[in-house]
């Protein structure tokens, strides 16, 4: 599939590493680094503008080596790009570490996803189908 983009970044389109990862990494496009401290969020900009076709969004979310190593997520996990927005992709990072991190122009910050979706109808009824699981949540099924 082709998606329109626009890079006003300094820094290369983003990419697939392998012949099989599912996202691309997306670069810090910033003119001074910014110091996260713990529990600090703030929105990296990417310098990258896209077009995605309807029935498509691009899903923003954390690098796992930036959150196991250093504690650094996208606090929106995954955030949402929709197929009508058409402004700058942004990055909101927050530091769950103890530690301040700080960021660099051209530091890869997050990975995107390209993701297809489907619009729901709701169906207004007065009462659901009945499952052996009821209306267990939040635990309901275990850990083991």
């Amino acid at each position: 599939m082709q998606i329109k983009i626009i890079n006003r970044s300094s820094h290369d389109l983003p990419y697939y590493e392998t012949i099989a990862s599912a996202g691309m990494d997306l670069r810090a496009n910033i003119s001074e680094s910014v110091t996260l401290k713990p529990l600090e969020r703030a929105i990296i900009k990417t310098g990258l503008f896209i077009e995605l076709p309807v029935g498509y969004e691009a899903q923003i979310r954390p690098r796992s080596g930036l959150a196991a190593k250093k504690g650094i997520t996208v606090l929106n996990a995954p955030g949402t790009i929709d197929a009508d927005y058409r402004g700058e992709i942004g990055v909101i990072l927050v530091n769950l570490s103890n530690d301040n991190f700080t960021i660099e122009n051209g530091e890869r910050v997050a990975q995107m996803v390209i993701a297809k979706h489907e619009r729901a109808e709701w169906v207004a009824v007065t009462e659901l189908s009945e499952t052996s699981r009821g209306q267990g949540g939040f635990g309901s099924t275990g850990v083991k």
